[in-house]
């Protein structure tokens, strides 16, 4: 029978963890933060790791667990932690699988490489902005000219995040503490309430609510700015992965 080390944080993350727990699979699901393992529970045949780590961390604990199957199903934009699971894997020798997102193509939003191209079109254009790439690149968003003013930051309601936002000097009244997924109708409030005249995103597919953003900004007459995915990834989606367990444990 397969043990899996599962590196979640997802959406999929999530699916295959209770996928597994109900299949009777021994799975270990590793997750950032105390948010992310209260999302997922235990069972008897789950245990959840909390706490980020390196690939040096990564490779004793598929040791310590006997791994003997490894799943990243970390999100498409962390790309530091997909390499250092994939450099972990390749030392203890356990086969991976990585999850990957579908793209999407949407019309009538406008693409931007990275987060400098992001920071640099915010200032040179005026008016508010609804900020929904999360939580990592907050510091990188405090260069944006009046970010206190202008900048309106959707996080998931994590107390670490909300610190970050308040030592970071966001206006406690520009902070939306929400998990997801949101409705198209529910984006276009939220721009319509704060006057919003762009979305910024990142091209997450459907799981992250990508399609719901960009109608609801069409909505609002707002601007939808999408950041490029950092690169091209190989690998299965869900339901194959699913397959894929269902096969090796018969």
């Amino acid at each position: 029978m397969s043990k899996i080390l599962l590196f979640a944080g997802t959406t999929e993350g999530r699916l295959l963890y209770e996928y597994c727990v109900e299949k009777k699979l021994p799975v270990t699901a590793c997750v950032a933060t105390e948010y992310g393992k209260n999302l997922l529970e235990k069972g008897d045949w789950g245990s959840i790791q909390e706490g980020r780590l390196n690939s040096q961390q990564m490779e004793l604990l598929i040791r310590e667990e006997e791994s003997t199957v490894i799943i990243d199903a970390t999100h498409p934009y962390a790309c530091d932690v997909t390499e250092n699971i994939k450099q972990a894997a390749q030392a203890a020798g356990v086969p991976l699988l990585r999850v990957i997102r579908e793209t999407l193509s949407v019309k009538g939003i406008i693409e931007v490489k990275d987060m400098e191209e992001t920071i640099r079109f915010l200032n040179n254009h005026e008016g508010n902005a609804l900020i929904t790439t999360g939580s990592k690149d907050l510091k990188e968003y405090t260069r944006v000219k009046a970010y206190q003013d202008r900048l309106y930051i959707r996080i998931l309601p994590d107390p670490d995040a909300l610190r970050n936002c308040l030592e970071l000097g966001y206006q406690r009244k520009n902070i939306i503490c929400m998990q997801g997924p949101f409705h198209k109708e529910l984006n276009y409030a939220m721009l319509k309430q704060i006057n919003g005249k762009y979305l910024v995103t990142k091209e997450g597919g459907s799981l992250g609510g990508y399609e719901e953003k960009a109608e609801g900004g069409r909505m609002a007459g707002a601007k939808v700015i999408v950041i490029q995915r950092p690169k091209e990834e190989t690998g299965f989606s869900v339901e194959e992965i699913i397959k894929k367990l269902t096969a090796w444990n018969g």
